[in-house]
């Protein structure tokens, strides 16, 4: 599996997750509510067992890098991203998106994950604060498989004191989708299609990185 660059400088690439999201559009995918209907709700998934007991010590959107460690984590990059929107299509400032997955070796960042050595230079765990345009972005690595479970990469969205939901994201044709027993309860082939995306190849990347598009729509709409 692919690593990031040596010496890829870990200030800059924070910056410009700044920068990016200048590219996102500031107004809502919908205009107006009579388009409402036609947004398929992201659904809500079991959170596991394994959501971090302890934190780490570096809780960014960058988890493959701690602190200032210079050794990365092993794994096919991505950078995972998307917007958060309310029920009518309208992006949500100011929320926290959590997310959590096993490393290269399939293995959570919790004390009873005893699936194989973790690699300590994978964060596990990462957060990060919607803006305007309701938009998140993570660094990340591509999620693998472990004992009983398609890979997959844990998600939560809070505001305030409120947890809007909780959920996850899959590898868009992986064979093992088919038989996973969490993914097949979402009952609704739309709902389920939601969840599922490509992992695709950056053009150009030097390194072999991905890219994750993963718009979140909560089943909620904040009062007026």
């Amino acid at each position: 599996m692919s690593r990031i660059a040596p010496g890829l400088n870990r200030r800059a690439f924070l910056g410009t997750l700044m920068l990016g999201a200048a590219a996102f559009s500031t107004r809502g995918v919908f205009a107006g509510d009579a388009f409402a209907e036609e947004l398929t709700r992201t659904p809500w998934q079991t959170e596991g067992p394994f959501y971090p007991d302890r934190l780490p010590l570096d809780t960014d959107n960058d988890l493959l890098i701690v602190n200032k460690n210079i050794t990365p984590a092993v794994g096919a990059v991505t950078h995972l991203s998307g917007r958060v929107l309310d029920a009518r299509g309208e992006p949500l400032q100011g929320a926290v998106v959590e997310i959590w997955q096993v490393d290269n070796n399939g293995s959570y960042l919790h004390s009873r994950d005893f699936n194989g050595e973790r690699d300590a230079n994978f964060q596990g765990y990462g957060r990060f604060e919607t803006g305007k345009a309701g938009e998140y972005r993570f660094r990340t690595i591509k999620p693998v498989p472990y004992p009983g479970r398609t890979p997959h990469i844990h998600t939560k969205v809070s505001k305030g004191n409120r947890e809007l939901l909780t959920t996850q994201v899959y590898v868009q044709g992986h064979p093992q989708n088919e038989r996973d027993g969490v993914l097949r309860g979402i009952r609704d082939p739309k709902q389920r299609a939601s969840v599922i995306v490509p992992f695709a190849p950056i053009p150009k990347s030097r390194i072999g990185e991905l890219a994750a598009k993963f718009d979140i729509v909560l089943g909620w709409t904040p009062a007026t």
